[in-house]
């Protein structure tokens, strides 16, 4: 298991939004890039040196300080949309090969390189900015059947990271509530909400999303991707 390449956001404008600026697209960089827990939700600030989010709303915060997306998984879109997809075109930090990402725990800790220790907090959610990103009518409602969200992740250690790193999973918690059954029961499989409490390591405002569905006492969900 090893990351592939390590993506910083370009600033772009963001029609689809109706903001001045969005980070989605990501390129690969050269070198080491520092990750480190950012500071509250509202100010742009994520994990990486260098990058940011725009929507401040919705993105960024210790929660959503890190996305990774499996090479594996780009691969299998762009045989089905045929086009080429580049590391970093979803919007993810972090591009890994041989790591099933979907399949991750929530809490579970992966080491990546020397130093730096990150951990599963959820699901990237897609919306309307990542559509336009990549010009597919639609993309939405696919991408959500589709069910390989990706990964948001916290930083736990702070360290330098970079492309071959090797990543190692350190930590798994003691319950089956994986990145992907997470965000199909946010999505389209709420039946499955009551086995998310078990996972301890969600973020609250899931959390809160989920007592509330689970009541009867409204509705809720996961932010969109940044």
């Amino acid at each position: 298991m090893k990351l592939l390449t390590v993506n910083i956001g370009r600033p772009r404008p963001n029609p689809w939004k109706g903001l001045d600026a969005t980070g989605i697209d990501k390129r690969p960089v050269d070198g080491p890039v520092f990750v480190s827990a950012p500071g509250p939700k509202g100010t742009g600030a994520v994990g990486l040196a260098g990058d940011r989010v725009y929507d401040v709303k919705h993105h960024g915060g210790p929660d959503q300080a890190v996305y990774a997306y499996a090479r594996e998984d780009l691969d299998a879109w762009q045989e089905e949309l045929g086009r080429p997809l580049a590391n970093g075109v979803f919007g993810e930090n972090l591009t890994t090969l041989g790591l099933d990402v979907n399949g991750a725990l929530i809490g579970e800790r992966w080491r990546v390189g020397p130093d730096t220790v990150l951990e599963v907090s959820g699901p990237r959610v897609p919306c309307a900015t990542f559509q336009g990103r990549l010009e597919q009518e639609g993309w939405i409602k696919r991408f959500t059947r589709a069910a390989v969200p990706g990964a948001y992740l916290r930083v736990v250690e702070p360290g330098e990271v970079r492309a071959g790193d090797r990543i190692g999973i350190v930590h798994r918690p003691d319950h089956e509530v994986t990145v992907a059954l997470v965000f199909r029961a946010m999505t389209l499989e709420p039946d499955l909400l009551p086995l998310l409490s078990a996972a301890d390591a969600l973020p609250d405002d899931i959390r809160e999303s989920v007592r509330r569905r689970t009541t009867g006492r409204g509705s809720g969900g996961p932010a969109p991707s940044r």
